[in-house]
């Protein structure tokens, strides 16, 4: 039986991708095999597939990429919580990517897939829904009425980030193309700002907490409008979290794998309470393409490469 992989064979652009075959992996106590419907795609593909990550992540070639997953359990060892032909989401292990047809996947970072979430939606969840929350949570449990400035805001991460800011009950501002303005009203952003023809900091001030998703200089620009006492979450920068003496704080941030949370999220998502929003679906032959456009630019949400596709 063939397992079909996108592997990474060497550091560069999109031709670094290619499509190959791996054995079928085989199940250990603790570690479930998944047969892989969907992968989600992420910017940390292109980045790791470029090199940015090569001393923080050192990279054995060939590796597959690929961070989250939905499909059903292909294989368990005695004792799994997990049976075979569950549904299940989750994330990936590092050296196992989720751009596979067959992975293994170690239980601690799966969960159960709710009977109404397609596998789609569901592997549009675990990277976004975990860093939209736990990066709203860096600076302590936001509270009711406060202001938050999201750059980045009409990606995967983004467009999840501000429902949950909203149903946090907080005033939402986003920076973004103009493109996706009506998209981020529809969700509930209160402002939304064109990133590229207008500036942000002529627009806000005294915002409570500022959540970074794009980097280059929006972090820098953001200290005028953070007021005293608030804080810049960035996923795109880490040096925001140099000491300050000027009573705000910066948090470089990194997503923890909580599968509690993934599964309320989840549920989130089944009920209707929390929308994903999914930019394009692609074959697993398109990932590299796919992976390239995350690079260069696309539409509100992120995209979801489904293996059942041709």
């Amino acid at each position: 039986m063939t397992n079909r992989t996108i592997s990474l064979t060497r550091f560069g652009g999109a031709d670094a991708l290619e499509i190959s075959s791996t054995p079928i992996p085989e199940a250990k106590p603790g570690l479930v095999v998944v047969r892989v419907t969907s992968a989600g795609i992420n910017g940390l593909d292109w980045k790791i597939r470029e090199g940015y990550l090569k001393d923080a992540m050192p990279t054995v070639f060939p590796t597959v990429l690929g961070l989250e997953l939905a499909g059903e359990v292909y294989a368990a060892a005695p004792g799994s919580r997990f049976a075979v032909g569950d549904r299940v989401f989750g994330l990936t292990a590092p050296g196992s990517g989720a751009y596979a047809d067959y992975v293994a996947v170690p239980e601690a970072l799966l969960a159960p897939t709710p009977a109404v979430l397609t596998d789609q939606f569901a592997a549009a969840l675990p990277v976004a829904g975990l860093t939209a929350w736990q990066m709203l949570h860096a600076a302590g449990a936001p509270k009711p009425g406060l202001t938050v400035l999201v750059h980045g805001a009409s990606g995967g991460v983004g467009t999840l980030l501000v429902q949950l800011a909203k149903q946090l009950g907080l005033t939402v501002i986003a920076t973004a193309s103009p493109s996706s303005r009506g998209h981020l009203l529809g969700l509930g952003v209160d402002i939304v700002i064109d990133r590229v023809g207008e500036k942000f900091e002529h627009i806000t001030k005294d915002a409570d907490l500022v959540i970074d998703l794009a980097g280059a200089d929006a972090p820098d620009r953001s200290w005028r409008v953070l007021r005293e006492g608030g804080a810049l979450v960035s996923s795109a920068r880490f040096d925001v979290a140099a000491p300050r003496s000027d009573g705000r704080r910066g948090i470089a941030f990194m997503m923890q794998p909580d599968t509690a949370r993934l599964s309320r999220l989840a549920d989130a998502a089944a009920s209707g309470e929390l929308s994903v929003t999914i930019s394009e679906t692609v074959p697993l032959s398109a990932v590299p393409a796919a992976v390239e456009r995350n690079r260069i630019g696309h539409g509100p949400g992120k995209a979801v490469a489904d293996l059942t596709l041709a």
